[in-house]
Parts: structure tokens; C-alpha cells; sequence
């Protein structure tokens, strides 16, 4: 299970595994035999997809393409590690320029017609020889070139052409861009701002792992092969069975970062500044003061023709006397940059200087670029705080963006915002470049949003309603509206309050990204962050051109501003709505407004529609996207269905505003499809078989009104996760009681419709064994398809004049069953005011009221009957596979779950009879469900806090939550600094006030009785538990695991360092080990559509096996997600990991590495060190390393995952399973085979723990430890292991399949052994010493073997296929491909990779 950030990445779209495969001749091989491979990818859509894949020819040839675009260290690919990150690529051929600059010789740069002059800049500033240079133009044969022209534009610009560098005279700008450019180098090996969370800096290590030596072939033809040197024994920690869980190894110590190279020990601004007229007339721009590392005092004067050595003197260091005089010194050295000035006057400086660099430069990109997003981390070391001048002038000068880089200073938000999305689309690169540049703009509103969020809650933004309580200030900063989460002025009083105030918010937001998504030309929606800061949640929105000068009320054209009080519409709104109803699903219907009069509405009363001074149409409040979730709304006189009722819903919840996700209702109404497709199909079948007795019709609708009670416990079945941003994963659970009569239980069809109309099917491979019959059987068992899929054609055209009447009075009756809001065509949507307080309804619409009650009640059944099930049970099938509260959450709303239910999914495990092998979603949820709710307790804490005591009241908090000490006491900051309240009362706006002490008197115990009490209260959940330990010991927590969680949620960042949380004499945390507290931010994710459809065709290529081109498809996709996002991003991460594996499987070894290093570094710095996602990308890169001959280098990573593992999840996860087999075997390869052994047999404990004895990952782990075993010379202890796995495959396979033939032969090899052995043994005892004793083989295992054993446990198997095979297979292939065009054949998926083999019949 891969799990992603905020709003499901397009990570892996449509994962349907199916099983395709062409002839290839395979040159490896010989030409009879073509290897066969088999992929499993947990591929980031929540299930690992077993895939059977065939090498296509050429195999082992790349494009050139990718040659050129791929070689990440690579000149060429310098745009990529700009900071502007701006990488082009469209189908033209680069070219090559000379650069010539001063002082350098000249050198080639490769540079493609679509960049920018600006980004020759960018290369030229991150290049070694080249980078101190800020202030310079270039010039093609005396003659500047335009900054913004495309190279394309330019006259004469050509293959071989000569660019100069010509130094510019230098203003006040641009000295302070070199100066900051200068520090930026000086600081560039230093992780602060990573820690510190700013400038889209992160963390990352896997370079400390490496040592370097990825694809380095040189480096390592020095070293050898040999195995003597390697070191494989592990820390005690990573050891299986070892309790200790420390904290400190989560950063391991980087040798660059401890010992930085010193070139400078200062550089301020100087207290002088700014210059005097007079000075100013000699071109004095400012003045700076340094002390060099041989503690020389030196002042430097910059000026427009650059920096020189001014006349400044201390007349003796112990004074104080200074006298300032800025003209030139004697000598001046007068350079055009600090560095060339520097490099003269300190030696120090200058050897440091350019160690530094080549440091730098060898660093990967990856670990260099910033991220679109800021990613904090949650633990750092502490830091020394060092003097920065560019640092402390950034804090104290307005500076809001980097306005002072932007013409017209603040940025016009919402105006950026709406231009971008107004940019044409027609084609492929109008389309990037519009992509790009809203991707760009909403990471920028994003960073700044947050900031001033952050602004905000630390009170140093004036309010514009400042003569308010604080509770209901709101502010403007930087063009950016900022409101806090609570109820101001009543308006959500009916609605729950402050509780209904919070959660609007992330409602609206969901909103704006589902309108976003849909993304309907003239409707504009606002830019939107939720950032949650301190125990606040700050909305912050742009603002509507002309929206401040006048009243809401003159304002609002559309919706309504009392909720539903009074209700005004406006035809164009009517009109631009009505192209998002059917995507979203929004029925439009009448309300009535003060007057009684009806108003059509294509959305929910709250929708407003405000027509900007700009003249564009905004729609804002958006909370009510989605229909209500009637399990939390209890509503008088209303009776929910008895699946809801059974499970003890509806339940009351703290607020109104309870909403149903978007992936439910796409899920919904797809399971609502297959009940339309089976009943029209149903009927007519009948209409054939039985012309006369048409009075079965009628019968058959009415019981497929509303699934009936037994139809809940009919099989349920999954569609694979397809990540599409219209559809999200979807289950579908086929129980229309009618139409199961028709499918054999297990055999269910399923699709994705794509809208509510069309359908795309999907094929996938069945998990069981099955006849060669199974698809003629599929065939009968689903009858009528073949007319349905007519029917459903016919149904296309909609207005149904092409149908016959019979089939039209099927459709009918098929589209009443369903709940279709049409007569004629499948169209399910949803109206979402029903069971709005305050709305009323035109009486001529009651009937159409009522369906839509009896349609949410049913989405509401269907949530619970349903999902939950079938998220149960692909986790019982590890098709899903949360590693942490993160995962667990992606899991649940990928499902369309919300997180409410929480407490009735863990129920819900907890009576499931295989409640064992769920042990670890279990025990994740629990955490998940005490962190949530300790979250909650939290926020209303920290409100109370002032930011003086912050650290305390956080360390104390976090005491009473995770220590064992029982009376944990809070350290009050002293009295003089407790403010004096009362003189500041009107002058304190900090939001919040109250008694500034409460939070010190929070007891361990009391805080637990809270956490009790919110389960309860909020979750529907009990936990019986009063202290940390108890619920340590009763659900076996880590509290590290604890820490990690809460901190995550909540933003702290602590020192690291380990704690003793088990001590009862003194608390674990003090306030110094609280180090910063950070912003939790929510915001829309913008999308790359085309790269996105790029690399859904490049995966369906895969899994036809057609490797080659899926390759170059996914190249291509991965091209043009650089050329939207830059160079770092989700979405590039699943790219590169995919395009690795595909790299492997081709024999590209090297490739895969460099990919794959690409991958993991994004990961990290993306996501976060210890990410799920990380942990998975370390393990496949281990395997390539392994493959490549890196043994040790695939040791440490493997090592690596593991303490991350432990770390995240704890020991007893089935994932641990496949990372120890992963650590045995290559323990194994190193002849380690005691340290071995441990990894296998615990790897073994916990495959037969979640996977059941008689599982066929349980026999294959014997079959490893009996390998061991075997190189061990312990025959008996192998010949154990090897029977047991023997009869498994024998009850599971049968007598005559290969895996039961491969371990019976090993058997036999095996007793042979043991008896050799034994008669050497007698031997010896009975003649002593001058027995003849005939050596015995033992073997050492070949890395070959070990590499096969590895690629299988990691679900990438090559078997050789005979030509009969091959055939077979084609023909087996194409009848699944006519199936699935006739019908939806869609089988449940099982996620065991070795089962591959009972799918091909093998010679």
C-alpha cells in the first residue's frame, strides 16, 4: 500500500492487470523460449497489481531520446536544477552553444529552442566555474539578448553559435541579489533552512547510505567484488525481536553537515546604509562589513561597477571607535563579484570557497532543487544559530513575496490565479503551458498563504475589523483574505457552532478542488489554503476584484447568504453549473425562497455566485458540494435502511455539515450502473425466454428497489483502484438481489464508467485457479450481456427513438430500480439540500424529494454495507496495506470513507472471524483513532497558551500524553514575564485570551479520560484505558510510533534525541526539546492531464507486454510532468519508480539504478524520510543495487527500510515479512548464515501470522530457510523446513505442478546429503583419524540463485515459455479480450505474486 499526500496524486491511474502477452523473440534467449515476467507494483493506487508482462524484442536497446532527457547529472538537464525549475521538452531536438565567460574557457551547453534566455542564466549560476556571477548579460555577436525570448526567437541562433558573458553595471537590486546569491552558496551544505522548514527546503539522506558508489562502475572495479570486506552485521536495533526503538538514527550524521567548510565568519549589511547623496553620485549602492576566517575586519563598498574595499577602519579592536569612510582603499581590488574580491583577500576563503563548490556541485540535483510544496520535518538535531545577514533583513523588511524580484510589488492573487486558468488549451503545448503555470501560481499562493496564516495567529497582522473580539477578526495581508475557524455572529448556530465553523473550511475545499477538477470555462473558483497553526484554523481565500467596497447582500446573484432564508438564481450561473452537474453529480432542482416563490439552483443553496469587478462569474462557499452523510444526521421522521440501522446509525455528530466524500459517490453510482447493466440484461433474457409471461417484469424491479437484507452478505467483489481524477478507487459490491440470481457468486462484472454514460471495462486476472473452461462458464453464467452491451449503446443516443418499445419499457423499468433521475438513460445524481435546515421544497416536487431521500439513504447503506467490507477485505488480501495513520486515512477516503467511521471500521475488524491476520490494521487504527483524538484535545490546549509559554505547555502536553512519570507537572515561565494582563487587555489581539495558566493543570490522567471520553463521543468508540501504558500493553503501541504520529498532526517539531518515556521518576520532555511548531496545511493539488494520460497508456502497454513501448510512453509522461511541475513531485516519484522497474526487467541494470536513486531521493524530499512511500522506494532500490553487484550498498539500504519500518509500524506488519526475506537472502548471497537465518525465520513467523500456514508465501519461506539451512550442512533442519513447504504445494497445487516437482527434487537432494553426511560422520567415529573420507559439496549459494530467489519474493518472475505455451497464451488472451468487449469481466485480484505459475500451463 502506497500512500499519498493530501488529495490523491494521479500516482497510478487504472491498474487494471491484464494479462497480455506477443511473441518476442528475446535475443538472451534461444529463439523457442521468450522470458516471461511477472510484475507486481504496489503502484500507488492502494493495491499491488499482478501483472504478467513479456519481454518485447529489443529488449536492451533505449531511445536516444530517453538517453538525452534521462542522464539527470547531465549538462543538458541543467534547466531542471534551476530554480525556476523549468524543463522543456516537446518533441524538438536540442542544439549546442558555446559559453564564453570571463576569466573561463569557453564550454558547450546543450539547449533546447523552447527555453528561455533566463534559464542559460540559471545554468550559468549553478555551474562550478560560473556560479558567483548574478549581474551579466548575454550576447550573441554584440548584441543583448532578451532575458524572456525563447531561444527559437532568436536571429542566428544556431548549432555552434557563440554566447558571451558580458558583467553588467550592478543597482541596488541587483547587489542584493548577488549578495543573497553569494550566501546562498556559502550556505548551500547547510541543512538549517531544511530543518527550519523554509524556501522549500527539505530532508534527505540517502547519499550518506550510498557512499556515492550508485552506477559509479569505476569506483567500484577498485574496490573488487570481493566479499570479505563487507561489514553486514546490523545495529542491535535493526535486529528482529529487539525492543529498542531509537529515535536518533532516524537522521544519521552527515559528514558535510557536521564539519562545514568556514569561508567567512561574517557578512551583514552595514549599520552605515543606505548611502548619502554624495556618496550616492560616486555610484555607492550600499555597504557591507566582513571579518574573514583570519579574523580580518574589512568593510566593502558595492557600487555600480562592482565591490571593492572602502577606507572603513577600527582604530583598535578594543575600542569601540569606528570611523566610516566609503571611498576605495588602496589597494581597492575592485571586482565585479564578493567572490573574485574575497578570493584576493583571504586565502582561507578562497581554498574553501571552491572545495565548497565542487562539493556542491557533486551533490544530485534532486537533493538541491526545491520542492513545489513545503514539506516540515518532525524531528531536527540542535542547531547553532548563526549570524545571517540576507536572513535577519528578510525578517524585519516588509518583505510579504519576493516582491522585491516582481514588477508592481504585492502579487494580484486572485487575478494570477484567474489569468492562468483563462490561457488557451487547443493543444499539447498551450495546454502544458497552461498546466504549468497554474501549477506554479498555486504553489506560490500556497507558500504565501501559509505564511500569513502563520502571520495571523502570532498577531503581527492588523485586523480590518480591529474593534472586534478577537474570535471574529479577519484580515488582509499581502492581497490574501485570512478568516479563523469559528462560529462568527451565529452564522453556523444551527449547524453545530464552532464545530460546524471548523470543518466548513476542508468542506469548501473539497468543493473547490472537485470544481477545479471539472475545470468548466468562465467559472471561477477562489484560491483556497486551510492552514492549521497552533491550535487555529485560518481559511485563506483571494479575493474578488470589488468584493470589499460593497454589502454581500448587493453583492450575491446566485445562492443564498442565510441559508436558505432567502434564495435568488441567475440564468448564466444556471448555465455554467449545469456543465459541472453531471460530473459531480448535482441534481438541478427548485427551493422556495422568503416569498414562496421557486428558484431553480443547480447546487446547494449555499453556493453563492458573485460577479467580480473583473466581470467573472466566482462561485465560493462550496461546503456543500456533496450530498449529506444521513448515518451522522439524525432527522426526525426519517428512517434510515436496516444496513445503517444494524450497524447503529444514524449517530448524532457535533455538527451539521457531515458531507459524503466524492470518491463515494463515484463508487455509488458505478455499483448503481452494474445493478442498471444486470436487471436490463435480466429482463431481457426473459422478454426472450418467455415472450408471453411478461408479468415476471414488474416482480423482478421490485425487489431490486433497495438492496434487501440478504443482499448484503452476498460476495463482495473490487475494482481495481483506478486513480483517475474523476473516478477514485471503487468497490463494487454486486447485491442487487435480483441480478445475483443471474452472476455466479465470485464472477462479477464490474467498470469504471467514465461519465455516468459510457463505460470503459476492465479485465483482470482471477487469483484462483480455474479451469481453462472458467471463461465459456463466465460466459453462460452472465447471460444478456451481449444484448446489454447493445442496449447500452442504443441507450447512448438518449433520446430513445431508435429503441424498440419492449427494450424502451426495459430501460424504464431498469432506470426506476436504480433511482436514474431519467427514464431513457442510466443518470444517477444527487440533490444536496435534501435534509438542509431552512430549505423548503415546491410542493409539485415532493415525489422527486422523496427518490432523493431514498438515494442518500442508500448511499449512506452502501457506505457501510459495502466499503467498509471491502476495504476490510483488501486488506485481508494485502491489497491494501496501511503502514501508518497516513496510509490508514489515504485507504479509508480512496474508499470514499470518511474518517468519522473510523470507530465502525475497527468494529467492524474486531468481529471479523480472520480478526488475526488483521492484527496490524487493527492495531494502526487504534493509534490512528487515540492520535486523532488527542489532536482535538490539543488544539483547544494550545488556544489557550501565549507565545511565551509555547514550548513549555507543548513539552508538558506531550508529557502527559506519551510519559510514564504519573504526576507530570508544567514549568510556568517566571513571573516577570508573565505579562501583566490587565494594562494590555485591549492591546492584546493575539485570537483566543482566556485564563493564560489553565493549561499547566492538565493531568496524565485527566488528558486519557479526555482521549476516552472524545473516542466515545466523536468515534462511537470505547476504549477502556487510563494511562499511556495500559494502552501500550493492551493494543502493543510503540510510543515512539505515538510521537511520530501526533507530532505529524499537529506540526511540532522536537529535538532528537532519545527519550525515556518508560521512567516513573522524571518526565520524558522538557521544553527544550520542543523545537519549532508548524503550520499543517491543506490545499489543492493542480494536475498534469496529459502527462497523466501518457502514463495510463504507458502502463496498459505494460501490462499487454509490450514493454518497449510502455517504456517509451511512460519517457514521454514523464517528460511532460517535468516540463508542468519541474523536476520534483509525487507524480514523478511513481513515474521514475515504474520506469525502473520496467528498466530491470529489460536487463538495463544501470538505468533501473539511476532511475530508481532518483526515485528514493524524491521520496525523502517530497514526501519524507520516513514516508511509507520512501520506505518501499529503499527496498526496490536494494534489489537493483543487489543485481548490480552493490552488495553492501544493498545491505545498508535494506538495513535502512527496516529501521524506518520499525520506526513507522513496529515489527508485526506483513511487510516486514517481504523486507527480512529480502535481508536473509542477502545475507544468505554473503555467506552470513546465522544473521540469515534470523531475517528468514522471523520473516516466516510473519508470513504464516497474516497469511495463513497454508499459504504459498508461507512455503516458499520455508523453502528459504531451508536453503540456509542446507549451506549450513544442517541437513535435518532443512529436510524440516523443505517438507513443510512440500505439503503445501502439494494440497495447494497438486502432485504434478512444477513447485511441488522443483521441491520434491530438492528433498531428495537434501536426504542424499544427509546421508552422505552421516556415513562421513560414521566413518570418522570408527577409524578415527586415517578414515578415508570423501569431500562433501557444500555449496556456497551462486548470487545468480540468490538474485532469482529475490526477484520472486519481490514479485518480478521470469519463466521460460515454451512456443506450445506461447500459443496457448495468445489464444487464452485474445478470448479474454473478446469477454471483455462483450462483457465487463472483471475478477477479484489476489495479491500473490507465485501464484502467476497456475495461470500458465508450463511444460
Amino acid at each position: 500500500m502506497v500512500s499519498k499526500t493530501d488529495d490523491i496524486p494521479a500516482s497510478v491511474p487504472n491498474c487494471n492487470p491484464v494479462d497480455l502477452a506477443d511473441e518476442a523473440g528475446d535475443g538472451a534467449q534461444d529463439s523457442k523460449e521468450t522470458s516471461k515476467t511477472h510484475l507486481k507494483d504496489s503502484c500507488g493506487c492502494g493495491h499491488s497489481a499482478d501483472t504478467a508482462m513479456v519481454n518485447g524484442d529489443g529488449a536492451h536497446e533505449r531511445t536516444e531520446e530517453e538517453d538525452s532527457k534521462q542522464d539527470g547529472n547531465s549538462e543538458a538537464d541543467g534547466g531542471d536544477e534551476s530554480n525556476e525549475q523549468e524543463v522543456i521538452v516537446i518533441q524538438d531536438t536540442g542544439f549546442n552553444v558555446k559559453i564564453q565567460a570571463p576569466g573561463t574557457e569557453p564550454f558547450d551547453l546543450q539547449v533546447s529552442p523552447q527555453e528561455m534566455v533566463q534559464e542559460i542564466h540559471q545554468v550559468l549560476m549553478d555551474r562550478e566555474d560560473t556560479c558567483h556571477r548574478t549581474c551579466f548579460s548575454l550576447q550573441l555577436d554584440g548584441n543583448v539578448l532578451d532575458n524572456f525570448a525563447e531561444l527559437k526567437s532568436i536571429e542566428g541562433l544556431q548549432e555552434g553559435s557563440l554566447l558571451k558573458v558580458v558583467e553588467e553595471p550592478y543597482t541596488v537590486r541587483e547587489a542584493r541579489i548577488h549578495v543573497r546569491h553569494i550566501r546562498d552558496l556559502l550556505k548551500s551544505l547547510d541543512p538549517s533552512d531544511s530543518y527550519n522548514g523554509v524556501d522549500c527546503n527539505s530532508l534527505s539522506f540517502l547519499s550518506i547510505f550510498t557512499d556515492g558508489d550508485l552506477g559509479d562502475s569505476d569506483k567500484r572495479k577498485k574496490k573488487g567484488n570481493e566479499l570479505e570486506q563487507i561489514d553486514c552485521t546490523p545495529p542491535e536495533h535493526i535486529l528482529p525481536g529487539s525492543k529498542d526503538r531509537p529515535l536518533v538514527p532516524l537522521q544519521p550524521p552527515n559528514k558535510d553537515w557536521k564539519q562545514p567548510m568556514q569561508c567567512l565568519k561574517v557578512l551583514t549589511m552595514s549599520g552605515w546604509n543606505p548611502p548619502p547623496g554624495n556618496r550616492k553620485m560616486h555610484g555607492d549602492l550600499m555597504y557591507l562589513c566582513m571579518v574573514t576566517v583570519e579574523e580580518r575586519h574589512v568593510s566593502v563598498t558595492a557600487s555600480t561597477r562592482g565591490f571593492y574595499l572602502n577606507q572603513s577602519v577600527n582604530i583598535s579592536t578594543s575600542s569601540t571607535t569606528y570611523t566610516f569612510n566609503p571611498k576605495p582603499a588602496n589597494p581597492s581590488f575592485l571586482s565585479h563579484s564578493l567572490v573574485e574580491l574575497l578570493s584576493q583577500i583571504s586565502p582561507a576563503f578562497k581554498k574553501n570557497f571552491t572545495a565548497l563548490q565542487k562539493k556542491r556541485v557533486q551533490r544530485h540535483p534532486f537533493e538541491r532543487i526545491a520542492t513545489p510544496f513545503q514539506v516540515y520535518s518532525w524531528t531536527a538535531p540542535q542547531v547553532d544559530h548563526a549570524m545571517d545577514c540576507v536572513r535577519a533583513e528578510d525578517a524585519y523588511t516588509s518583505r510579504l513575496g519576493y516582491e522585491e524580484h516582481i514588477p508592481g510589488q504585492t502579487r494580484d492573487w486572485n487575478e494570477e490565479l484567474q489569468t492562468t486558468r483563462e490561457l488557451p488549451r487547443k493543444n499539447l503545448p498551450e495546454r502544458l503551458l497552461r498546466e504549468r503555470a497554474i501549477f506554479k501560481v498555486h504553489s506560490d499562493f500556497a507558500a504565501a498563504a501559509t505564511r500569513g496564516a502563520m502571520a495571523v495567529i502570532d498577531g503581527n497582522v492588523m485586523a480590518i475589523n480591529p474593534g472586534e473580539e478577537t474570535r471574529m477578526q479577519m484580515f488582509i495581508w499581502n492581497n490574501i483574505f485570512f478568516s479563523l475557524g469559528f462560529d462568527v455572529r451565529d452564522h453556523y448556530r444551527e449547524l453545530g457552532g464552532d464545530a460546524a465553523a471548523h470543518v466548513a473550511p476542508t468542506n469548501d475545499l473539497n468543493g473547490v478542488r472537485a470544481y477545479g477538477a471539472v475545470d468548466v470555462e468562465g467559472l471561477y473558483t477562489l484560491g483556497t489554503v486551510v492552514v492549521d497553526y497552533r491550535g487555529y484554523r485560518v481559511t485563506a481565500q483571494s479575493i474578488i476584484p470589488g468584493i470589499l467596497e460593497r454589502e454581500q447582500e448587493q453583492s450575491v446573484i446566485y445562492g443564498s447568504i442565510d441559508f436558505g432564508k432567502t434564495v435568488v438564481s441567475h440564468s448564466k450561473y444556471l448555465e455554467l453549473l449545469e456543465k459541472t452537474s453531471r460530473p459531480l453529480k448535482v441534481q438541478r432542482h427548485n427551493v422556495l425562497n422568503e416569498k414562496s416563490e421557486s428558484v431553480e439552483l443547480c447546487s446547494s443553496v449555499e453556493c453563492k455566485g458573485i460577479i467580480g469587478n473583473d466581470g467573472r462569474h466566482y462561485i465560493l462557499d462550496l461546503l456543500r458540494t456533496f450530498p449529506p452523510d444521513l448515518n451522522f444526521l439524525p432527522v426526525d421522521g426519517e428512517e434510515l435502511s436496516p444496513e445503517s440501522r444494524r450497524q447503529g446509525f444514524p449517530r448524532q455528530h457535533r455538527h451539521r455539515l457531515a458531507c459524503l466524500r466524492q470518491e463515494l459517490i463515484e463508487a455509488f453510482v458505478e455499483h448503481r450502473y452494474l445493478l442498471f447493466m444486470k436487471m436490463a440484461a435480466l429482463q431481457l433474457m426473459q422478454q426472450k425466454a418467455n415472450r408471453e409471461a411478461k408479468a415476471n417484469i414488474p416482480a423482478i424491479t421490485e425487489t431490486a428497489e433497495a438492496p434487501s437484507e440478504s443482499s448484503a452478505d452476498t460476495t463482495q467483489t473490487r475494482t481495481t483502484a483506478s486513480d483517475s481524477p474523476s473516478a477514485t478507487e471503487a468497490s463494487t459490491d454486486s447485491n442487487a438481489s435480483a441480478a445475483s440470481q443471474a452472476a455466479t457468486a465470485g464472477e462479477e462484472n464490474s467498470s469504471r464508467p467514465a461519465t455516468n454514460g459510457l463505460v470503459e471495462p476492465a479485465a483482470t486476472l482471477n487469483g484462483e485457479r480455474k479451469s481453462p473452461l472458467e471463461g465459456k462458464e463466465l460466459e453462460e453464467s452472465i447471460p444478456g450481456l451481449a444484448q446489454a452491451k447493445e442496449l447500452a449503446e442504443t441507450l447512448v443516443a438518449e433520446d430513445g427513438s431508435c429503441i424498440d418499445p419492449k427494450s424502451r419499457e426495459v430501460v424504464l423499468n431498469a432506470c426506476k430500480a436504480v433511482g436514474s433521475i431519467s427514464n431513457t438513460s442510466f443518470d444517477i445524481r444527487f440533490n444536496p439540500d435534501i435534509f438542509s435546515p431552512g430549505v423548503r421544497f415546491p410542493d409539485d416536487s415532493a415525489d422527486d424529494i422523496q427518490k432523493q431521500k431514498q438515494l442518500l439513504k442508500d448511499a449512506a447503506a452502501f457506505l457501510v454495507s459495502c466499503q467498509i467490507p471491502s476495504l476490510v477485505k483488501d486488506c485481508l488480501d494485502h491489497s491494501a496495506l496501511p503502514m501508518d495513520g497516513a496510509s490508514l486515512t489515504e485507504a479509508l477516503r480512496q474508499r470514499g470513507i470518511n474518517i468519522r467511521y473510523l470507530g465502525t471500521v475497527l468494529e467492524f475488524v474486531d468481529k471479523t472471524p480472520a480478526k488475526a491476520q488483521l492484527e496490524h490494521f487493527y492495531r494502526i487504527g487504534i493509534s490512528e483513532l487515540i492520535t486523532r483524538c488527542a489532536k482535538h484535545i490539543f488544539k483547544t490546549y494550545l488556544q489557550a497558551v501565549e507565545l511565551s509559554a509555547l514550548s513549555a505547555a507543548v513539552s508538558h502536553f506531550l508529557n502527559c500524553f506519551l510519559s510514564s512519570f504519573p504526576d507530570a507537572v508544567a514549568h510556568l515561565p517566571p513571573d516577570e514575564l508573565v505579562s501583566r494582563r490587565k494594562s494590555r487587555k485591549r492591546r492584546n489581539r493575539v485570537p483566543g485570551g482566556g485564563d493564560n495558566t489553565a493549561w499547566a493543570s492538565l493531568t496524565p490522567n485527566e488528558l486519557w479520560k479526555n482521549i476516552a471520553s472524545e473516542a466515545k463521543s466523536y468515534y462511537h468508540f470505547t476504549i477502556q484505558c487510563e494511562s499511556v501504558d495500559q494502552v501500550v500493553e493492551k493494543y502493543g503501541f510503540q510510543k515512539t510510533t505515538l510521537l511520530r504520529e501526533i507530532s505529524l498532526k499537529t506540526g511540532i517539531q522536537i529535538l532528537i534525541k532519545e527519550y525515556n518515556f518508560d521512567s516513573r521518576h522524571k518526565p520524558a520532555f522538557t521544553e527544550e526539546d520542543i523545537l519549532n511548531i508548524f503550520p499543517v496545511v491543506k490545499h489543492v493539488n493542480p494536475k498534469a492531464s496529459d502527462a497523466f494520460h501518457f502514463f495510463q497508456s504507458g502502463q496498459a502497454k505494460v501490462q499487454q507486454g509490450f514493454l518497449k513501448e510502455g517504456c517509451e510512453l511512460i519517457n514521454e509522461a514523464l517528460n511532460l510532468f517535468n516540463n508542468v511541475y519541474g523536476a520534483m513531485h509525487v507524480e514523478i516519484c511513481a513515474c521514475l519508480r515504474l520506469l525502473a522497474r520496467l528498466n530491470y526487467i529489460m536487463g538495463d541494470h544501470a538505468e533501473a539504478l539511476s532511475n530508481q536513486q532518483k526515485a528514493v531521493l524524491m521520496s525523502e524530499r517530497v514526501l519524507g524520510i520516513e514516508h511509507p512511500n520512501t520506505i518501499q522506494e529503499y527496498m526496490h532500490l536494494s534489489l537493483y543495487c543487489f543485481a548490480n553487484g552493490q552488495l553492501s550498498t544493498a545491505l545498508k539500504l535494506l538495513y535502512r527500510a527496516r529501521y524506518l519500518m520499525l520506526l513507522v509500524s513496529g515489527e508485526d506488519h506483513p511487510e516486514m515479512a517481504l523486507l527480512d526475506s529480502n535481508i536473509g537472502l542477502v545475507l544468505h548471497g554473503v555467506m552470513e548464515y546465522d544473521l540469515s537465518l534470523r531475517f528468514l525465520e522471523n520473516a516466516l513467523t510473519i508470513n504464516t501470522k497474516y497469511h495463513g500456514p497454508r499459504s504459498l508465501k508461507v512455503a516458499l519461506s520455508h523453502h528459504l530457510v531451508a536453503r540456509v539451512y542446507e549451506s549450513k550442512a544442517e541437513f535435518r533442519s532443512a529436510l524440516q523446513h523443505e517438507k513443510e513447504g512440500y505439503t503445501i504445494y502439494k494440497n495447494q497445487m497438486g502432485e504434478t505442478h512444477e513447485k511441488t516437482k522443483e521441491s520434491s527434487e530438492f528433498l531428495k537432494y537434501l536426504t542424499q546429503q544427509a546421508v552422505a553426511l552421516q556415513r562421513t560422520m560414521n566413518e570418522i567415529y570408527k577409524n578415527g583419524s586415517n578414515a578415508s573420507i570423501t569431500p562433501l559439496k557444500f555449496t556456497a549459494p551462486s548470487m545468480a540463485s540468490v538474485l532469482e530467489q529475490l526477484n520472486i519474493i519481490n514479485g518480478i518472475i521470469f519463466i521460460p515459455l515454451s512456443q506450445k505455451d506461447l500459443e496457448n497464451l495468445k489464444a487464452e488472451v485474445q478470448r479474454r479480450q473478446q469477454l471483455q468487449e462483450l462483457g465487463k469481466l472483471e475478477e477479484p485480484t489476489e495479491d500473490r505474486p507465485l501464484e502467476l505459475e497456475d495461470k500458465i500451463p508450463i511444460d
